[in-house]
């Protein structure tokens, strides 16, 4: 491990890096080597995905599945006439 010293830092930097630390509960020095490591592509940026819907969960169908799904579920839309009466 190499040890460097960065220089000229100014004061909205150096806030930057110490509320980045305080909201990722870790030191400056952590904050640091992270954001210089992504921004020289030596490691990808970690992304939180946020999803809107439950996509991601419920996975695709086939059309041959969906197909499969819609002939077995069709007696579902039947409605018998004496039950309502």
């Amino acid at each position: 491990m190499n040890t460097m010293t960065l220089r000229g830092i100014d004061e909205t930097t150096a806030t930057a890096l110490k509320e980045k630390a305080r909201q990722e509960q870790t030191s400056v020095n952590s904050v640091t080597l992270k954001i210089l490591k992504e921004a020289l592509g030596v490691e990808k940026k970690k992304r939180n995905v946020i999803h809107n819907d439950l996509n991601h969960l419920a996975g695709t169908w086939s059309a041959q599945e969906e197909e499969e799904f819609s002939q077995n579920t069709g007696g579902f839309e039947t409605i018998e006439e004496d039950i309502w009466k």
